[in-house]
């Protein structure tokens, strides 16, 4: 086939055997099921209730468990021909367990109901059962499986209230009030908490199945943290499966694993406090809609309640917690130093009696020292092939020694330096990062040792103090405010000024029909060796280069436009899509795809194997529809349990992180697409996420906010990174040289394309100025060829990120 058919011509030309298209086809969605299966977290299981016996009758309490939530909201959505929720799943299992129908119909035609006036998947009221319907429901069965489903999207935060001027129709469809003439005071308390929190109707609900039912199973359809409190010591709740939103075939995935159809084997990918409160990044996150002080610094989740004095007891369900069917014993662990290398063996024995799979977890303490550090800290996993009962597996892990450095912003040691202090190193192996059995070797330094010399980069102006490991903190230094939006223009384009823009405002037609004669030098000469690519870009003229440097027009089914489209010059239009619960087109192309489980419940999975195959997956399928560059992973931190968009992102910690979203950007170029590792960075609130400053410790950006981005750029090598929206200690992230250039380029080596988001706010000649080679989702070549008249903007940067934007185009197939 032609070089870069699938971008000129848009053919639908299957990828699968004999002429089938494997877009949304069964192995996929069976991969998806068994990808959520494997994520799925089981917390508790008292008494041995779970899995179901055959034979089990149940009632279904909870509006969830109609109104599933396969993922969140806004560009992580995906468009798909269906959804299967609980009771579908458990239906599917009609021989192993009946359902009592009556109950079922009255929730099914109840967020019917509430679907009809308008409101979202996952945004419905949880209603009440009429008392004799519940009475009814206890005859059938002493067993109840109450559902519970949080959503939450892109472009907004999580709240622990629900918003007061929530209509009313919807308190009265709920069942909760008598008429629609409802006193201020009223809706205020039906709809208190709600997200992070039960809502009073939630509680409501689940007070009566407690009362009324001896045997009450809990499954939570979230996304992210929410409370656990509410179950954790309560008797009467004695199972409880953490299912997370599991894509198209989640609900079926929770059902099997009920069943027993399969043994729960993921891993919490993040702490679960007891309260709201007991986050140290809650107290201030929405303090204010212009800057997020990271005051917390590098004590993020279970790095903050390990370390922290009188935080431990705060919590619920410790990082990389989850139970099984089974059980399984670990031997003594053999820890040694070999070289740089610090190498890790542990036999696991199934001593059970089910076939299941564990997770091993390594952990090391470093020496306190002058700059203080976190009480145990992940340094390698790895999951256990399925053991049946009785088998035993020899589990091997290695990391490098100095991946235990602090860096050292202060110079309390070696300033601007990855530093080893002095001490003694210990070592923690595991189920979680409290289930663990400390080794007997010990790693003594006798001096520090520094491991990394850098320069200080992305140092903080306004972050008045941090968080130090006895829990004081420390004050900062104070820098002069950066002028974020200094410019050669007299205006600056807002996000939603540039969203209205069309990509076709250009100096020619962009529509020029492929296979004209002419003489000009041609892409394909680069490809295929008959010209450099330095030579190629050095005879784009300025107007053609510009244009080069910002999106293009969309073609075929997508959405999010396009890269390069120099038609005069042989230089296709490669599109893009977004992600990262798998590829999104617009329900108008006709065109469905497979939905797989949100990015926390694959992290939660602590298997880079099967997220390397849900990569590989969803990059074929995004080929196939002719797209060229996938818009995921998407791999924040998760700081605060309120980022709307913690669905999107893996963990609290960068390690975990950055080797599960690196196996994802594996599997997706595999296929010659390129994956677009996303948001660079400390984009950890979407309350105005364009305008926002985050106010972050140059260790805090270095350990926690980039160290994922570093791992995936040098173990995965990701062809594209996207720049955020937020502004980073007064500069935009988009515009941020040393971010960019001094660290992604110099210090890790990164050798890809750096695209913004789309419809930033920043200038497009000062993005090209630091690096920030392609402008989405359109750009601004006018204002970079009067830049570059006025002396800001050289050709030879130009050309440097057209070079790059063409490199990437080169790599695709």
């Amino acid at each position: 086939m032609e070089r870069w058919a699938r971008a000129k011509y848009t053919p639908v030309l299957p990828l699968g055997e004999n002429g089938e298209r494997i877009t949304a086809c069964k192995a996929h969605i069976e991969l998806s099921k068994n990808a959520a299966k494997e994520g799925m977290v089981l917390l508790k299981n008292e008494g041995g209730l779970l899995p179901l016996a055959k034979g089990t009758r149940l009632a279904l309490f909870g509006k969830a468990t109609f109104d599933y939530v396969k993922g969140g909201g806004g560009s992580g959505d995906v468009t798909v021909s269906y959804i299967r929720n609980l009771y579908e799943g458990l239906s599917l299992k009609a021989g192993h367990v009946s359902i009592f129908e009556k109950l079922a119909e009255f929730y099914r035609e109840n967020v019917k109901k509430q679907y009809a006036m308008g409101r979202e998947p996952g945004m419905t009221v949880e209603p009440k059962v009429p008392d004799d319907l519940l009475q009814e429901a206890r005859a059938f069965t002493d067993t109840a499986i109450i559902s519970i489903c949080r959503f939450s999207g892109e472009g907004w935060d999580r709240k622990s209230i629900y918003d007061k001027e929530s209509k009313v129709d919807g308190l009265a469809i709920a069942g909760l009030l008598p008429n629609e003439e409802v006193e201020e005071d009223s809706k205020k308390e039906i709809f208190e908490d709600g997200d992070f929190y039960l809502s009073h109707a939630e509680k409501a609900m689940v007070e009566a199945v407690k009362a009324a039912f001896p045997k009450v199973i809990v499954v939570m359809n979230v996304g992210g943290m929410v409370d656990t409190e509410w179950f954790k010591e309560d008797p009467a709740i004695r199972s409880v499966l953490m299912a997370w939103q599991g894509g198209m075939e989640g609900g079926l995935a929770a059902a099997e694993l009920l069943i027993g159809d399969g043994n729960p084997c993921g891993k919490l990918s993040d702490t679960f406090a007891k309260r709201l409160e007991d986050y140290p990044s809650t107290y201030n996150f929405h303090e204010s809609d212009d800057y997020v002080n990271y005051t917390d610094d590098i004590y993020v989740g279970y790095r903050y309640f390990e370390t922290i004095p009188g935080a431990a007891e705060k919590v619920n369900y410790p990082f990389g917690y989850g139970l099984s069917y089974t059980k399984f014993a670990l031997s003594m662990p053999e820890v040694v130093k070999c070289g740089d290398t610090i190498r890790v063996k542990i036999d696991v024995c199934n001593v059970g009696d089910k076939a299941g799979k564990e997770v091993v977890q390594v952990y090391f303490g470093a020496p306190q020292g002058k700059l203080g550090k976190p009480a145990r800290q992940l340094a390698a996993f790895r999951k256990t092939r399925l053991l049946q009962p009785g088998e035993t597996q020899t589990v091997t892990m290695s990391f490098a020694v100095n991946a235990m450095a602090s860096y050292d912003d202060l110079g309390k040691v070696a300033k601007s330096a990855y530093v080893l202090e002095k001490g003694e190193y210990h070592f923690y192996i595991g189920t979680s990062v409290r289930d663990t059995i400390e080794d007997n070797y010990v790693m003594v330094l006798s001096e520090d040792v520094i491991t990394e010399q850098l320069s200080a980069e992305m140092v903080p102006q306004l972050l008045p103090e941090r968080l130090l490991s006895d829990g004081t903190f420390e004050k900062l230094p104070q820098l002069p405010k950066f002028d974020t939006d200094a410019s050669i223009f007299p205006t600056k384009l807002s996000g939603a000024e540039a969203d209205g823009m069309a990509p076709q405002v250009r100096f020619r037609d962009s529509y020029r029909l492929w296979g004209a004669v002419d003489n000009r030098p041609k892409l394909i000469d680069v490809a295929e060796g008959r010209m450099s690519l330095d030579e190629f870009v050095a005879g784009l003229p300025d107007e053609q280069l510009a244009i080069l440097l910002g999106g293009q027009p969309n073609t075929g089914v997508a959405n999010t436009f396009g890269y390069g489209n120099l038609p005069d010059y042989g230089v296709p239009n490669i599109m893009t899509a977004d992600g990262p619960a798998g590829v999104r087109i617009a329900p108008c192309c006709g065109v469905n795809t497979t939905a797989f489980p949100c990015s926390t419940l694959l992290a939660c999975t602590w298997n880079p194997e099967i997220v390397e195959q849900v990569g590989a997956a969803g990059g074929a399928e995004a080929k196939e529809n002719n797209i060229g560059a996938w818009l995921t992973p998407a791999i924040n931190i998760h700081r605060s349990p309120l980022c709307g968009r913690n669905f999107e992102y893996y963990s609290e910690d960068p390690v975990l992180t950055g080797k599960m979203a690196g196996a994802m950007v594996t599997g997706i170029q595999s296929n010659h697409v390129a994956a677009t590792v996303k948001h660079f960075a400390l984009n950890n609130k979407e309350t105005n996420r364009r305008e926002s400053d985050s106010r972050a410790s140059e260790r805090a950006i270095r350990e926690i906010y980039l160290k994922a981005f570093e791992i995936i750029v040098k173990e995965a090598k990701p062809w594209s990174i996207m720049s955020s929206y937020n502004i980073i200690n007064g500069h935009r992230a988009s515009e941020n040289k040393e971010m960019l250039e001094d660290i992604l380029r110099g210090e890790w080596g990164f050798e890809g394309m750096v695209t913004t988001d789309w419809w930033t706010c920043g200038e497009h000649y000062k993005e090209v100025n630091a690096g920030n080679d392609m402008k989405m989702a359109i750009g601004f070549p006018e204002r970079l060829l009067i830049a570059k008249e006025r002396g800001e903007l050289t050709r030879e940067q130009m050309e440097l990120c057209g070079k790059r934007i063409l490199g990437l185009i080169l790599k695709i197939d």
